[in-house]
């Protein structure tokens, strides 16, 4: 199975790509898409579909999991990054792809097995479990990375359907 992990955001999308196999992973891929500040919203979002759908046609993926948002006290800013996660979800859609989202703790148990790890820890635990050179940079990946790896190691599992619910 070839996962796309994503960590929505306007300004940086966190994205990553696994394959999953006999309980094995290998990195087919990972990265961010970025937007600059100085872009018009609609052209932000328009940056965003373009590289979801340049991420999708190279790797086609099986599944699509995202990171749910956590609402900061900025609605300003969480209108904006809830508005570059569904142009990311309807793009997944476009192709096919069924969103399955998981929490930040859901996320933080399923890669460190404490639900209350440090951003630190995602990223130690993730570097080692996909046997990758150095950290993924920026932090995004990191997040999208480990929302594939939940997935990973939810999706077969009959705990799954509570996850999806």
């Amino acid at each position: 199975m070839i996962i796309l992990g994503v960590d929505p955001g306007l300004a940086i999308a966190g994205w990553g790509i696994i394959q999953y196999e006999r309980t094995r992973f290998r990195v087919l891929g990972y990265g961010s898409a970025t937007t600059k500040a100085g872009m018009k919203l609609e052209d932000r979002l328009l940056s965003l579909h373009r590289d979801f759908c340049d991420i999708i046609e190279h790797y086609h993926p099986d599944a699509f999991a995202a990171e749910e948002l956590f609402w900061n006290t900025n609605q300003k800013t969480g209108i904006a990054v809830a508005e570059a996660r569904g142009v990311i979800v309807m793009t997944a859609r476009k192709y096919g792809l069924e969103l399955n989202e998981y929490t930040p703790l859901q996320i933080k148990q399923s890669v460190t097995g404490y639900g209350r790890a440090t951003k630190q820890q995602i990223i130690t635990m993730v570097t080692s479990l996909l046997c990758l050179p150095e950290p993924p940079k920026p932090d995004d990946t990191a997040d999208a990375l480990a929302a594939a790896i939940c997935h990973a190691n939810t999706s077969g599992s009959p705990l799954s359907r509570f996850y999806n619910n």
